[in-house]
């Protein structure tokens, strides 16, 4: 963000062995510890409409997980609207920030990889995988990174295309389990409620039925999957 606002151009990316001040949504933080995961950051310039860059985000995520698919053979799903999930546990974290700088707004953008179980805390275990832990087996992380930033790239710059809004709510919706008749609890931090999500807004925002059939469109909040023992609770 520092290299964002002194006027770092586009595509800039800052690789970390390890992160001693990590921060993810809502203020979260956590430390990753050395060659434990794939931590890095880019800086994005976007040429879009302010109102379509929460689709950075969607379109990071879909990118991360077809480098999963073509690097590990991983076929991972996609908690709304940035956790890479695999047997439900999170895999990885995305965070895009803006920043005002002199050059205009920037968008950077954050993606914490896990690669071993060393990556998170043992009391974590029940909620977060690593790559090692999935397939039994050592990621190279070089040519993962080379294939994510290949993803990335060619996700990031079909966003910038007419269509591109478009086809980015497309594919995340083909690539979540979250995306539709799923059955969620949505935390905004001022309320709490639960529905079914049914489909993305234009901007990324997932839309919820609720059970008395109103349809709330969620922009900002932590949305978590309720068992089906849950969703009368």
């Amino acid at each position: 963000m520092r290299q964002a606002k002194a006027g770092a151009p586009e595509g800039l990316c800052i690789v970390a062995r390890e992160q001693t001040h990590g921060r993810g949504r809502q203020g979260r933080s956590w430390v990753s510890p050395r060659d434990a995961g794939l931590y890095f950051t880019v800086t994005l310039r976007p040429t879009l409409d302010l109102e379509t860059w929460p689709l950075i985000t969607l379109a990071t995520a879909v990118a991360v997980s077809e480098a999963l698919r073509e690097s590990c053979k991983l076929r991972t799903d996609i908690k709304w609207p940035n956790d890479i999930l695999f047997d439900d546990r999170k895999l990885c974290g995305i965070l895009a920030e803006t920043v005002e700088t002199s050059a205009g707004m920037a968008c950077v953008v954050g993606i914490g990889l896990n690669l071993t179980a060393e990556s998170f805390p043992p009391e974590l275990e029940d909620r977060a995988t690593s790559i090692a832990s999935a397939t039994g087996q050592l990621v190279d992380r070089a040519s993962l990174f080379t294939v994510l930033l290949q993803r990335f790239s060619h996700r990031y710059e079909a966003l910038l295309k007419t269509s591109g809004p478009a086809v980015v709510v497309r594919d995340w919706a083909w690539a979540s389990s979250f995306a539709n008749d799923r059955q969620v609890r949505v935390d905004t931090g001022s309320e709490v409620f639960t529905g079914r999500t049914c489909g993305l807004e234009a901007d990324g925002a997932l839309r919820v039925e609720t059970p008395d059939r109103r349809i709330r469109i969620v922009r900002a909040g932590d949305v978590q999957s309720l068992r089906s023992n849950e969703d009368r609770n």
